[in-house]
């Protein structure tokens, strides 16, 4: 199984958004990989300060952007980062969404990590349309939201299973990036119309009996992908769960105290796949821990196959 060559973390260069590069430079130093950092400055906003400014405003912006370059080398030479890493750093002035997805594709990243929270685009990150655009310019490539500081390796990690096309590849890059840490691959399901079964007159007895059989359809469906993935059976805890799988994440999540949820971003039409699913959202929101977002696997470069 292939790991991820180069990774790309994006940051804002705030404190919370700077833990997007502390776990990028374990990854890297995991798996050996090539580490770019990146830190976008969108200057153009200090057009509208050019009639105070006058001919001073090229120079202002020079001094910010060496002022950032400083700051972002300062970053990556902290000895408590750099665990025998030699990362590329880059700043680019630009529209921060823009400039981090272009990147990404000149870069060809395999893996883009994102801080959650930040002082400017990043601060609202994951929590809305900003999140659902850069995912979009993304879509190739896995994207990891760092919510905590990287004190160490990923311990548990949750990987959110609904039998799409994405779900096998998210099993293998779990273990990838956290290869020692334990595993729970997690099924929540509703029957379809649930909520309106009773009202359509069928049976609540009817009901268990289908919620039932589908729980044990599903565990074994969840067992064969496992197994597709190349995991033996004392490698994971299997779940299936009946219930809203959007709160059932976050309940396993809490429940096994897990640090990284993976999650597949996809959606059968185009309304879910502009609000990157409700799942998928809420978990991006609710999660404690780190996230991993997976696009389709016919969507994603040869070496995650």
């Amino acid at each position: 199984m292939k790991t991820p060559r180069t990774i790309l973390a994006a940051t804002d260069l705030s404190a919370p958004a700077r833990h997007a590069v502390e776990r990028a430079f374990h990854l890297t130093a995991l798996a050996g990989n090539e580490l770019h950092v990146l830190h976008a400055l969108e200057l153009d906003t200090l057009d509208s300060l050019r009639e105070m400014l006058g001919s001073d405003l090229s120079a202002v912006k020079a001094a910010l952007e060496d002022n950032a370059r400083e700051q972002l080398k300062q970053l990556i030479d902290n000895p408590a980062n750099l665990q025998g890493v030699a990362a590329r750093l880059r700043v680019v002035v630009g529209n921060p969404l823009s400039a981090i997805a272009a990147e990404a594709d000149a870069l060809d990243a395999d893996l883009l990590i994102l801080g959650a929270r930040g002082e400017s685009f990043l601060r609202h990150a994951m929590l809305g349309s900003t999140a659902a655009r850069l995912l979009r310019k993304s879509a190739r490539r896995p994207v990891l939201v760092v919510k905590q500081p990287p004190h160490e390796a990923y311990r548990s990690v949750l990987v959110a299973v609904d039998f799409s096309p994405v779900s096998l590849q998210a099993i293998r890059t779990a273990r990838r990036l956290a290869p020692d840490a334990d595993l729970v691959l997690l099924h929540a399901f509703e029957l379809p119309y649930e909520g309106k079964l009773a009202f359509a007159g069928v049976e609540e007895q009817v009901i268990r009996q289908y919620v039932t059989t589908g729980s044990e359809t599903r565990r074994k469906r969840l067992h064969d992908l496992a197994a597709a993935a190349g995991l033996a059976p004392m490698e994971y805890s299997a779940r299936v769960i009946h219930g809203d799988p959007s709160q059932q994440i976050i309940a396993m999540e809490q429940e096994y105290d897990c640090d990284l949820i993976v999650i597949g971003k996809h959606g059968s039409h185009i309304a879910e796949e502009l609000l990157l699913g409700s799942v998928t959202k809420h978990v991006l929101a609710e999660a404690q821990g780190d996230v991993l977002v997976m696009c389709d696997p016919r969507e994603t470069p040869d070496e995650f196959s």
